[in-house]
């Protein structure tokens, strides 16, 4: 049996103004790539938030690589939403600021090692971002920054890669690009959860599917079996499936 990477139990959580997310339930694999999809402010940046431990669930349970968040941090990476609120002016070479994701391991008076340098240009391969290493991150096209933004996340060689919107506000022939390296990550063993817009994207490239409806419950699927109508379905919220 696969190896569990994360177990989600009757996750609820509620802002003061509206419930998000109620009771919701799964468990992931080594190797699954979770997609989430829903309407805005349907809680799919909530969940996210709540499995770095960014946010605190009102009830229900998260255990990743069957522990708990503050022991595995480590194991696990994060590429948030861009939405342009990076500053382009920053002075820092795509080198340094992927690089910068390693001192949280490291300790804050801790100097960098010719393994931490080989870090760097690891993740920088994966992404094909290596030619640009010593160039200003802020002279970079969107979709190149955000190359680097994934690679930044891919430094400390983590298990479980969690990516919210990693594709909004970038040309298509970016979006293909990132989600060909996405999906290369996949195939070989990284268990990705990510939220999209772009449902036909994520239904291609994820095997589960976690589709949050406008009638306030969830439903995860296999995507083995599901086609865009029937999504469309669920999001209608037609047919309430209960988790067995």
């Amino acid at each position: 049996m696969n190896k569990e990477i994360i177990k989600v139990e009757n996750l609820t959580f509620e802002y003061p103004d509206q419930a998000v997310l109620k009771n919701v339930s799964f468990t992931l694999h080594k190797g699954d790539f979770l997609g989430i999809i829903g309407a805005n402010g349907a809680g799919k940046s909530t969940l996210i938030k709540l499995i770095l431990g960014l946010l605190k669930q009102d009830s229900g349970r998260i255990t990743l690589f069957g522990t708990e968040l503050s022991k595995v941090r480590s194991r696990v990476g994060y590429v948030s939403q861009k939405a342009n609120s990076f500053n382009s002016d920053f002075p820092a070479t795509v080198h340094e600021v992927v690089r910068a994701n390693l001192l949280p391991l490291k300790g804050l008076f801790s100097r960098y090692t010719k393994d931490d340098e080989k870090k760097v240009d690891d993740a920088l391969g994966l992404v094909g971002m290596t030619e640009y290493k010593n160039k200003l991150i802020g002279s970079l096209s969107g979709g190149q920054q955000q190359r680097v933004f994934i690679a930044r996340a891919l430094v400390s060689k983590p298990e479980l890669l969690l990516m919210d919107e990693p594709t909004v506000g970038i040309d298509a022939a970016s979006v293909r690009e990132i989600m060909e390296i996405i999906e290369k990550l996949n195939k070989d063993g990284m268990t990705i959860i990510m939220t999209n817009h772009d449902t036909p994207t994520l239904l291609r490239a994820a095997n589960k599917l976690l589709i949050f409806c406008e009638h306030g419950y969830e439903e995860f699927v296999s995507t083995a079996d599901l086609s865009l109508e029937r999504i469309s379905d669920i999001l209608a919220g037609k047919r309430v499936h209960h988790h067995g």
